[in-house]
């Protein structure tokens, strides 16, 4: 790993225009990478991760396809702002995506961070990114899960991140962006939002 690229993801990548945050209730944004309903009409996890190499991203990560083996009949996506050589790399070195016969993860690569963009997901902050807590938390996962950071080839760390579950009618049923950089996805709350009464 070049010292370069693992530098260049502390610097602040270049702004996006942001349309609102979709809010429980509405509409969600679709789009041909993300399209939503997705063909299956069933409902759906998005996870937008933080950069490929941060361990956030990695234990979010493994939830989704864990949650995948046992929800066939819902649909989880993780949206990577990392580039495609470096998502493909590092999905390969957290196992992949799941069998291709048991629901996995669908990964797509928004390296233009569009989709974030659509979803209202931009630039965070110096206290978002480096809270001293929220580096604990990290500290802890690594220690208690063995998940610690991986070189980061491409993203930006102060690339903000969020969870949203969306129904088979496209209508968003629960989620919002992180509120700090060692958020993890409730997935049990994510997947009880979307479950037919």
């Amino acid at each position: 790993m070049a010292f370069s690229k693992e530098a260049a993801s502390w610097l602040s990548p270049s702004p996006v225009q942001l349309s609102p945050v979709p809010q429980p209730g509405q509409q969600a944004p679709s789009c041909a990478q993300l399209p939503l309903p997705a063909n299956n009409s069933k409902p759906t996890i998005i996870a937008f991760l933080r950069h490929c190499g941060c361990p956030i991203a990695e234990a979010t990560f493994l939830d989704l396809r864990t949650a995948a083996e046992k929800h066939p009949d819902i649909n989880f996506v993780a949206v990577s702002h990392s580039d495609q050589p470096s998502t493909d790399r590092w999905l390969e070195s957290v196992g992949g995506a799941g069998s291709p016969e048991v629901n996995p993860v669908v990964v797509v690569v928004d390296a233009e961070r569009q989709i974030y963009a659509q979803w209202g997901l931009g630039i965070t902050s110096w206290s978002h990114v480096l809270s001293p807590g929220g580096l604990l938390s990290i500290w802890k996962l690594g220690r208690e899960k063995g998940i610690w950071n991986r070189p980061t080839e491409s993203g930006s760390r102060w690339q903000l991140s969020g969870n949203w579950a969306v129904d088979a009618d496209s209508i968003v049923r629960w989620g919002r962006p992180v509120k700090r950089v060692d958020e993890l996805m409730d997935i049990e709350q994510a997947i009880e939002a979307i479950k037919k009464p």
